[in-house]
């Protein structure tokens, strides 16, 4: 078998800020050619300092970066930005407000002739929606528009990595999906291995192959979306992605766990020793609504999401879950309703692993 070198690898990195503790620390990556991977997490997790220490524009202070199995940054180390051919969308665009479409993109092309860089520059307008806008100014852009000339910039030199910090956070909502699943396509027909930094998860799991959450300076889990939902390596990961509660349950014999919804079996990979205090993760598609069950809660919030709605139930013990519920079930707030369970991946942590150790 042949090993194949990563587009990208990251062993051990560690940065801070003079005075202050590491902001990223036992940070480890690896994104193979053609990859589209994201760093995922919340405001100053360290995510956007670990792209900038990629990018080159911060040095390390600990650990190494390899391009294509060369070092770019190791302590002591810094190749500067353009010398790693790594191409950057930053999230306010960054354009020349001077320039037009066309020249902006064929800003970094000056190693071409005149007529090669607008072929190239108008050949990336194209490719990633906006033919025949090169004479438009940014300020005659829209939001998406001004997005688009700035990744067609960035790939125009043909980078062997491309950043992009937070590249939708100035659009609508319904713009950012929509704009997310065009560029992962547009990547994906370039061949370009992407790096993306994001806090929403939308974006990361409609524009990522593998996502990388982030607590602290380092990556909690690397993995699939649906992995980080389903088979959730943490406690933060499990809290921090998608929507549910954890609730206490007790271990049992074979692997099962007891809890005030009834007793589930099965736990794969829990290790879990009989007696155990653990915290069990429930989604809303894992309580069901029945009008037969016995167990009933009460309903304390709902929201409409056209087919469904996420209601909040409280249990009599005070506790709260959330449901999907089709919406032709339509209950009241303060109404009672059955509930049950039905989970197909058992996800349970150690009730001493804390969210927020």
């Amino acid at each position: 078998m042949i090993l194949m070198t990563p587009a990208l690898q990251i062993a051990d990195l560690r940065f801070s800020y003079p005075g202050m503790p590491p902001v990223v620390e036992g940070f480890n990556l690896a994104l193979a050619e053609g990859e589209i991977g994201c760093l995922l997490g919340p405001s100053g997790c360290g995510k956007t300092t670990a792209l900038r220490c990629i990018a080159g524009l911060e040095p390390v202070h600990a650990g190494e970066i390899r391009l294509r199995g060369e070092v770019v940054s190791r302590p002591g180390l810094t190749v500067a930005t353009e010398q790693r051919r790594v191409g950057v969308v930053f999230q306010d665009y960054a354009l020349f407000p001077h320039l037009d479409a066309l020249d902006n993109v064929a800003f970094g092309l000056r190693a071409l002739g005149a007529a090669q860089r607008r072929q190239r520059a108008a050949e990336l307008l194209a490719t990633v929606g906006l033919p025949g806008s090169g004479t438009k100014y940014p300020h005659e852009l829209s939001g998406g528009q001004k997005q688009r000339v700035a990744l067609a910039r960035a790939l125009a030199p043909k980078p062997q990595l491309l950043l992009l910090d937070e590249p939708f956070s100035n659009l609508d909502g319904d713009l950012r999906e929509r704009l997310s699943i065009e560029v992962r396509g547009i990547l994906k027909a370039q061949g370009t291995t992407a790096l993306l930094v994001t806090h929403d998860q939308n974006e990361a799991f409609a524009m990522a192959d593998t996502v990388g959450v982030m607590r602290k300076g380092r990556i909690e889990q690397w993995d699939t979306a649906y992995n980080l939902y389903h088979r959730p390596a943490t406690r933060f990961v499990a809290d921090f992605v998608g929507e549910g509660v954890l609730i206490d349950g007790l271990a049992s014999e074979a692997d099962g766990i007891d809890t005030v919804l009834g007793a589930l079996r099965h736990c794969p990979g829990c290790e879990l020793k009989p007696g155990m205090a653990v915290a069990l993760l429930l989604r809303p598609d894992d309580v069901q609504h029945d009008d037969e069950a016995p167990l009933k809660a009460e309903v304390v919030k709902k929201a409409f999401r056209g087919a469904e709605f996420l209601y909040t139930l409280r249990l009599d013990d005070g506790k709260q879950l959330l449901s999907l519920v089709p919406s032709h079930h339509n209950h009241a707030i303060g109404e009672k309703i059955g509930i049950k369970l039905d989970v197909d991946h058992v996800v349970a942590f150690p009730r001493a692993e804390g969210a927020d150790d």
